[in-house]
């Protein structure tokens, strides 16, 4: 569970500003003064409870600071919520977007407070019984295959990302990102980027993607087995849903004895009533309406080169000073491991 704590020194607003235009925009419960409370974790885009009156809002804003043009991108992260808001895509109630930057000094976002709980490992370790995690787990796969079903035309997302070549695209853009970042010769990482780029990707799909789809980024209903949900949408994209599904499945392939992964290999899953990998994507495969996936094998392989390209960011900027959360060094140690997994899956495709 997110847990929440006073607004720290580097993110502090102006809050009576705030509440002048969200009452200007006439949020119900703004204008009589507003409590502020922040999110503690490593979200890379700074989150905030904000009661006005009787009612309870999430507050999203950009980090202060210098950015990259592309980098932080709340304004997709309200625009894909909000165009899913009609369809059976669990997603919270988008209310307001502030572009202009003079009002807190960064664009935001607001949108419903939702009671519920974030879980924390893929094996549900916090005290869930068996069916519990069954059923979590199950609705898990049914919000991502109703993700995937959507049409974004249909929702007026047609452009919200460049949906040609995606998988070609992220590889030389994730290569790119992990040569630049490059601290020590990783040989492992170094083999998969190359077997990645020799092989022909599989047929171009296109659906919304979310990015970063795991039970750490999906609400709980406060007391049932049930997505309420989906978060974090800062990868947010058109692009392959398979990419999805196969970071979805990662941690199938990482193991529960190194914590820093957060993984279930060594686990007795039938027991913890958690579906077998198998199980996982053939119940994906009937919601979409697949006969099978042929190139999952490329598609595990893509997912763990691209985290480790990702991991191996977040060690960088930790060595240089300037990254985001505190374990910086700590999310990077992992990239060598993680390039390995990948590296013995595309071995053995």
């Amino acid at each position: 569970m997110a847990t929440l704590g006073a607004v720290t020194e580097a993110h502090r607003f102006d809050e009576a500003a705030l509440d002048r235009w969200l009452a200007d925009h006439e949020l119900p419960g703004a204008g009589r003064g507003l409590r502020v409370a922040q999110f503690q974790g490593g979200q890379s885009n700074p989150t905030f409870r904000v009661d006005a009156g009787d009612r309870a809002y999430v507050l999203r804003k950009k980090p202060p600071g210098k950015l990259l043009p592309s980098a932080h991108m709340v304004e997709r992260e309200y625009r894909v919520m909000a165009a899913l808001a009609d369809t059976d895509v669990p997603v919270p109630v988008m209310r307001l977007l502030c572009e202009d930057a003079q009002v807190i000094g960064t664009a935001f976002y607001v949108m419903d407070y939702l009671e519920g709980r974030i879980p924390g490992e893929p094996s549900l370790d916090e005290g869930y019984a068996p069916d519990e995690r069954a059923a979590i787990w199950d609705s898990m796969n049914d919000a991502l295959a109703k993700l995937h079903n959507v049409d974004p035309a249909a929702v007026g997302l047609s452009d919200y990302g460049k949906p040609a070549n995606y998988v070609g695209r992220q590889i030389d853009r994730w290569s790119r990102q992990f040569e630049a970042s490059k601290t020590d010769p990783m040989p492992d990482m170094d083999a998969l980027t190359a077997w990645l780029k020799q092989r022909d990707p599989p047929a171009d799909e296109v659906s919304i993607v979310h990015g970063d789809f795991r039970l750490p980024n999906l609400m709980l209903h406060p007391t049932e087995p049930r997505v309420i949900a989906i978060l974090d949408w800062e990868l947010g994209t058109l692009g392959h849903p398979l990419s999805d599904l196969a970071y979805n499945c990662m941690p199938y392939r990482m193991p529960y004895d190194e914590k820093a992964l957060k993984g279930m290999t060594g686990l007795d899953l039938a027991a913890l009533g958690i579906p077998a990998e198998a199980d996982h994507i053939a119940a994906y495969c009937r919601r979409t309406g697949r006969d099978g996936i042929p190139d999952m094998a490329f598609f595990q392989a893509f997912s763990f080169f691209r985290l480790a390209a990702i991991c191996q960011g977040v060690y960088a900027r930790g060595l240089a000073g300037n990254a985001s959360s505190l374990d910086a060094l700590e999310v990077g140690a992992k990239a060598p491991r993680l390039a390995q997994i990948g590296w013995e899956i595309a071995k053995t495709a």
